[in-house]
Order: structure tokens, then C-alpha cells, then sequence
């Protein structure tokens, strides 16, 4: 299998993951690229586009969470050459509490040149209000959305 195959870059961003985040998890990504995040809890930005843009969010993550591990991997090629399905369980803690987390997450990638182009992905955003001990402001959300 080629290095650049979109399979090997979603499996060399997991590998990247599993050590994170850092900020050379952005370099799989193109300059230009697209993350979308249809499941965030209320309030929370969607991700603004470009490579640099997921830089500067994933060095502002460190110190607040740290990733150790990803397992469960499944990755599904699709009818179209360029999109892979990556499904995939994050482990990881939250620095200030030591907390642990267990994050299952579905991507759906788009490589184009040996770098992601696009990218949406899908977790439980339930498993993040727990991690962060952030039920409260997230029910307060609710209420007065």
C-alpha cells in the first residue's frame, strides 16, 4: 500500500491522535481544509477552516486534555477513491481533573494529494460534558436555548 493512500494517511492521523493532540496532527491536512462537527454541544464553534486554523486549536488543547491511546479501529473504503470511513475509540484525560475518557468517533475523510481535504466528524458530545464535569452548563444551556 502506497504511504499516500487516503487508508495510510487516516491510519498515520490515528497514529498522531493516539500521541496528542499536537500540533502535527494539522500537518495530514491540507491548508485549505474543511472540518465539520455536526455534534458539538451547544455553544461550542464549529472548527474554523485551514490547516493553521487546526493548529492553533490543537496547541491551545494541550494542557487541557491529553490523548494516550486509540482502539476499536475500523477504517472503510468506499465507492469513492478519495473518502475513507475511519471508526475509532479515543482514550485520553483531562489535565486539571486527571479525569479519563473514552470518546467513540466516526470520520468521514476526503484525501486529495496525500493530505485530508475534508473531513466531518462524529462523537458523542455527552462523553466530553462528562469528561469535563460540564453536565450543569450543559443543562443550563438547554434551558435557555
Amino acid at each position: 500500500m502506497s504511504p499516500s493512500t487516503p487508508r495510510a494517511i487516516v491510519e498515520r492521523l490515528l497514529r498522531l491522535t493516539a500521541e496528542g493532540p499536537s500540533e502535527g496532527m494539522a500537518d495530514v491536512f491540507a491548508e485549505d481544509a474543511v472540518f465539520e462537527m455536526p455534534f458539538l454541544p451547544p455553544g461550542a464553534p464549529q472548527p474554523e477552516p485551514g490547516r493553521e486554523a487546526f493548529r492553533a486549536h490543537l496547541k491551545a488543547a494541550v494542557g487541557v486534555q491529553e490523548f494516550d491511546s486509540v482502539d476499536d479501529v475500523h477504517i472503510h473504503e468506499t465507492a469513492d477513491p478519495e473518502v475513507v470511513v475511519a471508526e475509532y475509540r479515543l482514550h485520553g484525560r483531562v489535565v486539571a481533573t486527571g479525569k479519563r475518557f473514552a470518546s467513540r468517533i466516526v470520520m468521514v475523510a476526503r484525501i486529495r494529494a496525500g493530505v485530508i481535504v475534508w473531513s466531518r466528524s462524529y462523537s458523542n458530545p455527552l462523553d466530553a460534558v462528562i469528561a469535563f464535569d460540564a453536565v450543569h452548563d450543559l443543562l443550563a444551556g438547554l434551558t435557555t436555548a
